[in-house]
């Protein structure tokens, strides 16, 4: 039963990991400060929920469920910025680099079929240690290839959330099964100790 549980777990979280890792990758390469700290902080929770699934500890594991469901909150806010919906938009998209620089999507120079060219003479309002560029001819758009990447997050979180509520069922059942047959010894129950049936008899010496 451990070992299935383990894999149980394993599956959808080292999958869930594998795609946090490539995402980090690009994040760091266009300076996404926030999202770079969110995909940190989950590679920590998804080390620390396979922990407590190896270590039979049911709190570490729902600890991970709680923080999936701040993970898929994460990402669809990630979503509902780069598609722009509400009052959100993705050309202050400077919230997400905590204004410490002016770096946006590296999928939004580097995407699919994308031209870059440089414009020049830069705006007066452009700093003077970036470039203004633009871009054209992507076969797809950077905020696409952004709501792809945190669509198949909340896919897989969803199902990691699955499968740790089961294998907190399944610790908590084991744990219930256990105190059972051992209830007796809770209750500080002692079995019959053997007693001996010999008596001392007093001797009596003759002079």
């Amino acid at each position: 039963m451990g070992i299935i549980r383990y894999l149980l777990l394993y599956c959808p979280t080292n999958i869930l990991t594998v795609c946090v890792l490539e995402r980090q990758i690009f994040d760091f390469l266009g300076y996404q400060w926030a999202p770079i700290l969110a995909n940190f902080v989950h590679i920590i929770i998804v080390i620390l929920g396979l922990f407590g699934t190896i270590q039979y500890r049911p709190r570490y594991i729902t600890g991970y469920a709680v923080w999936l469901v701040l993970w898929v909150t994460w990402n669809v806010f990630v979503i509902c910025f780069y598609l722009e919906a509400g009052d959100l938009s993705k050309k202050t998209d400077l919230i997400l680099t905590f204004n410490i620089s002016m770096h946006r999507s590296w999928w939004m120079e580097n995407g699919p079929g994308c031209t870059v060219t440089s414009v020049t003479p830069a705006p007066d309002w452009a700093p003077e240690d970036h470039r203004y560029i633009t871009v054209s001819g992507c076969l797809l758009e950077y905020q696409y290839i952004e709501v792809a990447h945190s669509s198949l997050q909340i896919v897989l979180a969803l199902a990691g959330f699955i499968y740790a509520c089961y294998v907190v069922k399944c610790i908590t059942e084991e744990e219930d099964s256990f105190d059972f047959i051992g209830g007796f010894d809770s209750y500080g129950y002692q079995g019959p100790q053997k007693t001996s049936h010999l008596q001392l008899q007093p001797m009596y010496m003759s002079k």
